[in-house]
């Protein structure tokens, strides 16, 4: 999501005292008679593939999944909202696997995990991280063995550019606070070389990790789709993106030299670079290709599988009519689409999508027509063989989550016709690919009932 759109973290919340019983005699040890058999998300050029065929994604955000899975009370809300994806024929949710330094951190400091999602102790040889692991309340864990129960797909991020969850302030900081930073900027994040050893010691950390639940190494469990670099980098110390596009070059190879099974992005919002064409006739303004990021740049690097981009007019224009919101909507997609196809051969993900509820005259009405416009040119993509791989809507929650909300949020199946309009979009996906086997069940009854 992008600053200055109220998004914020919890504040609030109690420790559990009942971890050790829960997972020693809760119904969180998957036998083979639950286990969800999964394949790994393969991609052929502008396609991704599951099992040979095509797979198009309805896919959601509910960034707050590891968060909400640290303490006993909260927990629940994570089957929740992964069962209602999965019964609303939804096949993919991004969230965050990160949280560093701040409550329910799971990065305490660099090296020091909180117990309650992982723990352990980074000493002298880096070859041994994997082994230094100690677990008690397995938040992350929790959250992959319940997605994958529910035949649900992970694309998990890994750090944030912005401060909620620490971000890559909070790297900074630990490297200010320890005399060995570089500068006081958090673009340091970037350049910093005792920064970047952060960072990779972490991504080491979180992708040899293995699960306690399912007993599957993370780099080894299908039910992660992939892996996204970060949320919406941007290095506005250097215009020219030379800067990032470094840190992008090395850290995405770093990932594919640990694991070679999972598709990699970059988690961009899909911004044009001073040296595009498209920065003129894409971009929202000029300050969009001043941002360090340059989308064909930075997805052309080899090591990146998918690109990404973010959609958010209503944010980036201030004054426009709504009907030309919409418009600019399409001209967005079909842009990176085209680039898809043309650029890069690779897929596009527009990984967030939301309509603020601040907007003047805001009404439920103009979200769904919001949402429409995206599933249509999805859709349309998707009957084409297109580059377009699929969409995901910032944000889903269930209820009670007053504090987790931003703008954006909704719980989907409270407003009957915007719960329509998020199953059908699945249903009309399911029609070109079949559905992949996970979730066939789900949708032989979603779509037979809006028949």
């Amino acid at each position: 999501m992008m600053s200055g759109n109220g998004l914020f973290y919890p504040i609030i919340g109690f420790a559990s005292v009942f971890a050790f019983i829960y997972m020693s005699f809760g119904d969180w040890k998957i036998g083979s008679s639950e286990e969800t058999r999964m394949s790994f998300v393969l991609r052929n050029n502008t396609q991704f593939m599951v099992d040979g065929k095509a797979f198009y994604i309805n896919g959601w955000n509910s960034y707050w999944l590891m968060d909400q899975a640290v303490d006993e009370y909260s927990k629940p809300r994570v089957r929740a909202m992964l069962q209602a994806g999965a019964k609303m024929g939804l096949t993919v949710c991004r969230t965050w696997a990160f949280n560093d330094g701040a409550y329910h951190a799971l990065q305490i400091s660099p090296g020091r995990f909180d117990e309650r999602a992982f723990k352990f102790r980074l000493d002298d040889c880096f070859d041994s991280l994997a082994s230094q692991f100690s677990f008690s309340h397995q938040a992350l864990d929790h959250v992959i063995a319940e997605a994958r129960k529910q035949g649900i797909r992970l694309l998990l991020s890994l750090v944030n550019n912005l401060q909620a969850y620490g971000g890559k302030t909070q790297y900074v900081n630990w490297a200010w606070q320890e005399g060995i930073g570089l500068s006081s900027s958090n673009d340091s994040f970037f350049f910093d070389p005792s920064i970047r050893i952060y960072f990779k010691n972490y991504i080491k950390a979180v992708l040899t990790r293995k699960n306690t639940i399912t007993g599957i190494e993370y780099r080894d469990d299908p039910t992660i789709f992939g892996w996204e670099l970060m949320n919406e980098p941007r290095c506005m110390s250097d215009a020219s993106g030379d800067t990032l596009q470094d840190w992008l070059e090395e850290m995405s190879a770093y990932v594919k030299s640990i694991d070679k099974k999972h598709l990699l992005t970059i988690g961009l919002e899909g911004f044009y670079g001073p040296n595009s064409p498209k920065r003129l006739t894409v971009n929202p303004a000029e300050w969009a290709a001043t941002l360090g990021a340059d989308f064909i740049r930075n997805s052309k690097i080899s090591s990146v599988d998918f690109a990404s981009a973010h959609i958010y007019p209503d944010h980036w224009f201030h004054g426009q009519e709504f009907e030309a919101e919409l418009k600019y909507v399409s001209k967005w997609m079909l842009s990176h689409i085209e680039d898809g196809e043309k650029e890069l051969n690779k897929p596009i993900m527009f990984t967030e999508f939301g309509f603020s509820n601040e907007n003047k005259n805001f009404h439920p009405d103009k979200r769904d027509r919001f949402f429409k416009t995206v599933f249509d040119v999805m859709y349309q993509s998707a009957r084409k063989n297109g580059a377009g791989g699929g969409s995901f809507v910032w944000q889903f929650l269930v209820g009670g989550m007053e504090e987790y909300n931003d703008d954006f949020g909704i719980v989907p199946w409270e407003r009957p016709a915007t719960y329509k309009l998020i199953t059908g979009q699945s249903c009309r996906l399911a029609t070109i690919q079949g559905g992949v086997v996970q979730q066939k069940a789900n949708l032989k009854d979603l779509c037979s009932r809006r028949r």
